[in-house]
Formats: structure tokens, C-alpha cells, sequence
């Protein structure tokens, strides 16, 4: 399915990737849109806000193209589709420092020794498809990165601490009992 999304990629996404999604699916409405089929509506018409894509400065990027592996015949010897996108992580100045850290640690397979972000893709037989789900995975990798951890309400922490606590007093007490039907078995030799 991600290389049939990545198939009809707008190019728009190099300049800027915040411009390109916006702009051409906001203003289009089919003739069945929910509020043109059903226009006397009190319903809210709530959709669920898009996630700000990071912008990703292509001009830092190493983009680099190799051989791919795969099916193809004769034209995956003689075409580089792979595409490989490279960036050093500690001067991308575009990456936030807290995000810089939990992609290091959840992405650590990813980084060489020179401290550069490795990102690899040959799903397709077409270079700029491939390049295109290269970014994709990282803007992929920098939300994942960025997300903060909900925070608990104060309820549910005490009523977690208080299920653990008796848990383990229900486990204490079990292995007392144990302990006692063991100690009634053992035989004293003196």
C-alpha cells in the first residue's frame, strides 16, 4: 500500500512540505461531500486536525542513487532507483534537540559512525518514488519522535498504585500461606 500511495506523490513536496497537501485538498469538494448531500444538517462538521508535517530542507540532504535489488529483468542492472537519503544529525539545525535525542535512541541502526541518519528505499522501480518515501520516512520517523506522552490523571495513577498495592499484599499473604502448609509438612530429625 506505500508504494501505491507513493506512486501518485505530488513533486511539490521538495520546495516545501508544508505547501503541498494543503493547497490542493482544501478547496476541492466532490458533489457527494456530506454538507452537499445533506444541506439542511445541524451535525457539527468536525474533522480531525492534520498533523503539521515537519518541513524537511531537501538542499541539507545527501541524496544519493544506487542499483536497486529486486525484480525488473535486465533495467535493475543498468538503472540506479535505490535512493539513499543522508543527514548529519547533530548539525541538523532544523530538528528540535529533544527529537534529535529520541530519534538517536529509537533510531540507533540508522546512524553510522560519522553521526549521519541513513534512510533507504527501493520499493519502486522509479527514482524519484523512492526518494519520495525516503522523505516520507523520516518526516514518518520525526512526528513519531516529537509526539509527547499523554499525561496520566491523578485518579487513575492513584487507583493503579492502589491495584498494584493489593496485588502484592494478596501475593505476600498467598506466599505465607504456602509457606506455613510447607513448614506443618516438614519433619523435625531431632
Amino acid at each position: 500500500m506505500a508504494a501505491a500511495a507513493a506512486r501518485y506523490m505530488p513533486l511539490c513536496m521538495f520546495k516545501s512540505i508544508r505547501s503541498c497537501g494543503s493547497r490542493y485538498s482544501s478547496s476541492f469538494q466532490s458533489v457527494y461531500s456530506l454538507n452537499k448531500l445533506y444541506p439542511d444538517s445541524e451535525s457539527p462538521q468536525y474533522t480531525e486536525p492534520r498533523q503539521e508535517q515537519p518541513d524537511i530542507p531537501v538542499d541539507r540532504l545527501i541524496i544519493s542513487y544506487s542499483k536497486s535489488s529486486g525484480p525488473g529483468g535486465q533495467n535493475v542492472n543498468k538503472v540506479n532507483t535505490k535512493a539513499e537519503v543522508r543527514f548529519h544529525m547533530a548539525s541538523a539545525d532544523w530538528i528540535p534537540e529533544d527529537v534529535k535525542q529520541k530519534l538517536s535512541v529509537q533510531h540507533k541502526n540508522r546512524l553510522n559512525k560519522d553521526g549521519e541518519f541513513i534512510v533507504v528505499s527501493d520499493v519502486s522501480r522509479y527514482q524519484m518514488r523512492n526518494l519520495a518515501d525516503c522523505l516520507q520516512k523520516i518526516r514518518a520517523m520525526i512526528s513519531d519522535a516529537s509526539k509527547r506522552p499523554n499525561a496520566v490523571p491523578k485518579e487513575t495513577a492513584d487507583f493503579h498504585r492502589m491495584r498494584a498495592e493489593s496485588r502484592n499484599k494478596e501475593r505476600l499473604k498467598q506466599k505465607k500461606t504456602y509457606s506455613s502448609i510447607k513448614q506443618s509438612r516438614r519433619v523435625d530429625l531431632d
